[in-house]
């Protein structure tokens, strides 16, 4: 009896001991180790594009004389000019303004309706529209993008943007010369582009010249079309904003297209910008903003124009030589020269005028109705004249 009970003693003894040890840990299963991803470094965040440097588009002006030009002769000009209509001319020579005048009540920042030299505006932005792919070429139906062209009849739906450009259309027009006019017939008529596409077939396409405002406004409307914009928008995004030209602005028909070939109100100084544009090459700033070849074709002979002293015509540009002193009111002390030339040309004496080969542009705007000739002989009397021929900067001039 006893020793059972000593039995039952250790048993329960030894079920004591083993619930009061402690537990085993539990098996743990190891870390993995760290992913070579863990290891790299966090990308960097994405950098800004370093933005453009603003181009510096403000005028460089330079004296006369460190550009072979005579500043006596300059003088001249200025006692001159007063007795004149003209109410802006600014010079520029090798890239610089060197000399400018203002009349009365007028200044560097005042804006001029420049008429037709508009005309040559709207021809540069043909050419960049072609470039960027909005017009195929010159060759392009006008109802390509004026539809409506193609249902009108007789060779009118053969009209081409050549055609516009060189005003060689073929529709009745009178605008040139003495006579009966059509202007304001066509200016109060309440759909411009229908009137202008509702004149007779005067002369097949590509016949012969006939100077029209009317072919000018085609090409805007074609433009506006074929890029789905305003012309003034188009323009400042291609090439007026570029060009730092912060005066232009551009009048509209009652639709709203762009008045094509008389609509643009601008600055001497930026009107003097679009010619030296030219005069480069159509290059500003180390950009070509209008194709080189565009320039060429545009500032050379196309067709002969309509005869006369106005000269021969390219697209919307007037090509012909100038001759020192060739209409006579000023005698220059350097002799005569002949040097050829390029110009835009607008209604009551509006010109912007390029010669190569002397690195000059010369704008002319005035503001009162005149003969469209009579600002010229400020030109060719005074600005030729003051450029110092090579030959007698040699005998003691100051050409550059």
């Amino acid at each position: 009896m006893t020793c059972r009970i000593l039995a039952l003693f250790l048993a329960a003894l030894m079920i004591l001991t083993a619930c009061s040890a402690p537990a085993a840990p539990a098996p743990q299963s190891p870390e993995p180790p760290p992913s070579s991803s863990a290891l790299e470094p966090l990308p960097e965040p994405p950098q800004e594009p370093e933005p453009e440097p603003e181009v510096d588009n403000s005028w460089t002006f330079d004296a006369p004389e460190n550009h072979g030009m005579d500043p006596e002769v300059l003088a001249d000009l200025h006692a001159a000019l007063p007795n004149s209509a003209i109410s802006s001319m600014v010079i520029v020579k090798d890239g610089a303004i060197v000399d400018e005048y203002y009349a009365d009540g007028y200044d560097e920042n005042s804006t001029f309706a420049i008429h037709s030299c508009s005309k040559s505006f709207t021809s540069a932005l043909v050419g960049i529209a072609i470039h960027q792919g909005y017009l195929n070429g010159v060759e392009d139906l006008l109802s390509d993008y004026l539809p409506q062209v193609a249902e009108l009849p007789g060779t009118k739906k053969d009209l081409t943007i050549r055609h516009l450009l060189t005003q060689t259309s073929g529709l009745e027009w009178y605008e040139w010369g003495s006579g009966y006019h059509n202007w304001e017939e066509f200016r109060s008529a309440p759909n411009w582009v229908e009137y202008i596409l509702g004149r007779n077939q005067a002369a097949q396409p590509g016949q012969l010249f006939n100077y029209s405002t009317g072919n000018t406004h085609l090409l805007a409307a074609a433009l506006e079309a074929a890029t789905g914009k305003p012309l003034l928008e188009y323009g400042k995004e291609t090439l007026f904003d570029a060009l730092g030209m912060e005066t232009i602005s551009w009048g509209t028909d009652p639709q709203g297209v762009a008045d094509g070939g008389n609509g643009v109100v601008i600055s001497a100084r930026d009107a003097a910008r679009f010619g030296q544009l030219y005069l480069q090459g159509g290059v500003w700033k180390g950009r070509q903003l209008v194709p080189a070849e565009w320039v060429a074709q545009s500032t050379s002979v196309q067709n002969p124009g309509p005869g006369g002293s106005t000269g021969q015509y390219g697209y919307q540009w007037w090509i012909r030589p100038y001759a020192v002193n060739a209409f006579g009111i000023y005698r220059a002390p350097h002799g005569a020269k002949q040097y050829d030339a390029y110009h835009a040309f607008g209604a009551w004496g509006q010109y912007i005028f390029v010669v190569p080969e002397l690195e000059l542009v010369t704008v002319i705007t005035c503001v009162k109705p005149q003969d469209s000739y009579a600002p010229r002989p400020f030109f060719t009397d005074f600005v030729l004249a003051a450029c110092i021929p090579e030959e007698a900067a040699g005998e003691g001039g100051t050409a550059q």
